[in-house]
């Protein structure tokens, strides 16, 4: 079994190698962004998305999702690191966090993720897509302020956004420009038929040669052409550390004194709800992007984002998450298995250790146009006419799922689009669970499914539709449950039906029940 498991993983490392350093590059400057925006330590971030990498690729049982530090958990993290005044003290609550988390694997919690239909699934997707491509178009011209809320849908909005949108108007760097427009030619030509043949292509990802192209350009521009060089800031900036002793004075341990602060214990609550409701909600988007279409184990992913935390916990690192922006890109990028992900977190090991002075050479321009497309992929136009053309009962939570995530946030456009979801499934339940056939002067009265007190006005109104001197048969057959406000509805019409002399005919079901 090991040997083929093996043989396995090594089968598709042409692809998930490459994969894995996009992946990498993607998630490099967001785990620093993201941690500056938490007001945690930089190198907290980085160990989050190490361990993400490294541990949760392998507990999981999914082949394709990214864990690391997410965006979503940011006001949260901030609040409490503020609350408890001790970075030490918030890392009790991301171990207890943990915990919780192992303990609603254990109980099953997971199949909450299969109760949210595929049309809100499809339209947190689409709008990821949007803020993503909104997010981007700043530091694609080079204004990179704000570059800790590019993957968040949680908490960020679009709408936030766009005012960002607007100062880069006033602030485009030529250099960056020239960049994300070459960047982003080369990931169109790179998925052309007319490249697709040649075999090196195939092996190596578009983002990649988008990378090189970038490292390329601000070598040769900062040398050659100063006035379309890219700034300092446009590069991607990573804490130098040149001893082990540098390496290991950035740990930092948790303060179990903590433990006595009540605190600690609605923050860790509060962390493992939302990053398990946005673990399971990226899972079920990672499935449905899937080009193998696996599932994910849900309750096994949440017993590996629980052992995840608990160590990021304990070594200094922040709340971990899956983050779909990660995942999509390791898709797109042409990823097979978990190795990808793990290589990621290896290249961020030792991106830390060795490699900080080539990985500050790559603009961050790069990366937007890497985004760009992963956003336009999410949303294409496609998805709408998809969803559109299946009918109002999937178009309208689609559609509402979008909007409101892009005016509010993740879990209320979510909320929303459920419950827009589940109006219409009422509704159809509503016109389906009874129906009345008409032939000339006969009439078949068909109880399907389950008929509840719901279904009651609608039988009055069906009722009074049979006219005068009439034949009618009541077929109860495939109803499994009657509620017995329809039953005592039919028999006050079996009481009155005589004086309209309709005859009545009971069929199997209902003869014993009437």
């Amino acid at each position: 079994m090991i040997q083929k498991h093996l043989s396995y993983y090594l089968s598709h490392l042409k692809h998930d190698i490459p994969a894995g350093l996009v992946v990498f590059l993607v998630a490099l400057p967001l785990c620093l962004g993201i941690a500056l925006a938490s007001g945690a330590p930089l190198f907290s971030g980085l160990i989050a998305g190490v361990i993400g990498g490294l541990v949760i690729s392998w507990a999981s049982g999914s082949q394709l999702s990214v864990s690391g530090p997410a965006a979503g958990l940011t006001v949260i993290v901030f609040t409490a690191i503020e609350q408890l005044g001790s970075f030490s003290g918030f890392l009790v609550s991301v171990v207890l966090a943990g915990i919780i988390q192992l303990l609603l694997g254990y109980l099953r919690a997971g199949i909450i993720g299969a109760f949210f239909p595929s049309a809100v699934i499809k339209g947190m997707l689409v709008a990821i897509g949007l803020i993503l491509i909104i997010k981007q178009l700043p530091h694609a011209v080079g204004y990179h302020k704000g570059y800790e809320g590019d993957e968040s849908y949680m908490n960020e909005t679009a709408v936030t956004s766009f005012q960002e949108l607007i100062d880069s108007l006033s602030a485009f760097n030529y250099g960056s420009i020239i960049i994300t427009v070459v960047g982003l030619l080369i990931l169109l030509l790179w998925e052309t038929r007319a490249l697709k043949q040649f075999r090196l292509v195939r092996l190596i990802p578009g983002p990649l040669v988008v990378v090189a192209w970038g490292i390329a350009y601000h070598l040769v521009s900062q040398q050659w052409l100063p006035d379309l060089a890219v700034h300092d800031t446009d590069l991607v900036d990573l804490p130098a550390i040149e001893t082990v002793d540098d390496f290991l004075n950035l740990f930092i341990l948790p303060d179990f004194s903590f433990l006595s602060n009540p605190q600690v214990y609605s923050t860790a609550i509060t962390l493992a709800i939302i990053a398990s409701l946005e673990t399971l909600l990226s899972l079920e988007a990672v499935d449905k992007l899937d080009p193998l279409k696996r599932t994910a184990p849900t309750n096994r992913e949440l017993k590996a984002q629980g052992l995840g935390n608990v160590i990021s916990g304990l070594i200094g690192g922040m709340p971990i998450t899956a983050v779909i922006v990660r995942s999509s890109a390791n898709i797109n990028a042409g990823g097979h298995t978990k190795v990808s992900s793990f290589i990621h977190g290896l290249f961020l090991l030792l991106s830390i250790l060795f490699c900080t002075e080539v990985m500050n050479l790559i603009p961050l321009a790069c990366l937007a146009a890497i985004l760009l497309q992963t956003g336009y992929k999410l949303a294409k136009p496609q998805q709408f006419m998809a969803l559109y053309g299946q009918g109002w009962n999937r178009f309208l939570p689609f559609i509402s799922t979008v909007a409101f995530i892009l005016i509010t946030d993740l879990l209320q456009g979510i909320i929303i689009g459920i419950v827009i979801g589940l109006v219409f499934v009422m509704i159809s339940n509503y016109r389906e669970s009874i129906l009345l056939h008409c032939e000339g002067n006969h009439y078949t009265l068909i109880l399907n499914k389950d008929v509840s007190f719901l279904n009651k006005a609608l039988l009055r109104r069906l009722l009074s539709n049979i006219e005068e001197n009439s034949m009618l048969i009541i077929d109860g057959s495939q109803a499994k449950f009657i509620d017995h406000d329809i039953l005592e509805t039919l028999e006050n019409f079996l009481k009155t039906a005589p004086n309209d002399n309709i005859k009545v005919e009971l069929y199997k079901v209902l003869r014993n029940k009437l």
